[in-house]
């Protein structure tokens, strides 16, 4: 269904209908690949929008949530095993899927959405969105441990980094870690731990590229706001 492109612009996040306007008139914003002009019609959920350069995302029928994942939950849409999943915290409307996953024992920052091309862009490694975490782990990590993990150490599946890694804190025999990574494979963190011999007792998700897990108790869910979207497009290389 067409409507004005300034409506559909402002309910994307970019302002009061009459800024989006100046927007337009500007010549900042583009459809499918032309420089628009006011009073153009479009179809949201079919024209490819752009502000700056950068897609917009318009679709009303877009949804972009996040849970803060408790532990003990899997983040599979259906589960053989009768495991509690995700779907138990999701509200009604459109269907959603998990952006990657965490293992049923980790917990963070999980995004949720029917936008297949930002998922791709923020999981697929080529594109390097930063995956950030809080990590307890045993013992001491000494300075050749955390060198090792910055250089690379060789998994069954191949080689793995990560970009950075810090010691934050440590209490008795175990100590945190502030890990980002480049890319989600399966239990890489806790693999890459593993193999400098200080396994995981806890990993917290608390940042995917721009998007961050401030505020919100366990099992909490929220729509992302017009600007978290816009802002997850950009890192996303988008």
């Amino acid at each position: 269904m067409e409507e004005r492109l300034q409506r559909s612009l402002a309910r994307a996040g970019y302002g009061s209908r009459r800024a989006c306007e100046e927007l337009i008139r500007a010549g900042r914003v583009t459809v499918n690949g032309l420089e628009a002009e006011l009073g153009r019609k479009v179809d949201p959920t079919v024209d490819r929008i752009e502000v700056d350069g950068h897609m917009a995302s318009v679709d009303p029928e877009a949804r972009y949530l996040m849970i803060n994942k408790p532990p003990g939950m899997v983040t599979t849409m259906d589960d053989p095993q009768g495991r509690p999943t995700i779907v138990d915290l999701i509200p009604d409307g459109p269907r959603v899927f998990p952006v990657g996953r965490l293992d049923m024992d980790s917990e963070g920052l999980l995004l949720l959405t029917n936008d297949g091309e930002l998922a791709n862009h923020l999981t697929h490694p080529r594109y390097g969105v930063e995956k950030e975490y809080l990590v307890e782990v045993t013992g001491a990590p000494s300075p050749k441990d955390l060198a090792a993990l910055r250089t690379g150490i060789d998994l069954d599946d191949g080689p793995a980094r990560v970009l950075a890694v810090d010691i934050v804190g440590s209490s008795g025999e175990r100590t945190a870690l502030k890990v980002v990574m480049g890319e989600g494979r399966k239990r890489e963190v806790r693999r890459l731990m593993e193999a400098v011999s200080h396994p995981v007792v806890r990993l917290v998700r608390v940042r995917l590229g721009t998007a961050r897990l401030e505020g919100m108790s366990p099992g909490e869910i929220r729509d992302l706001r017009p600007e978290e979207v816009r802002s997850l497009y950009e890192a996303a290389g988008l």
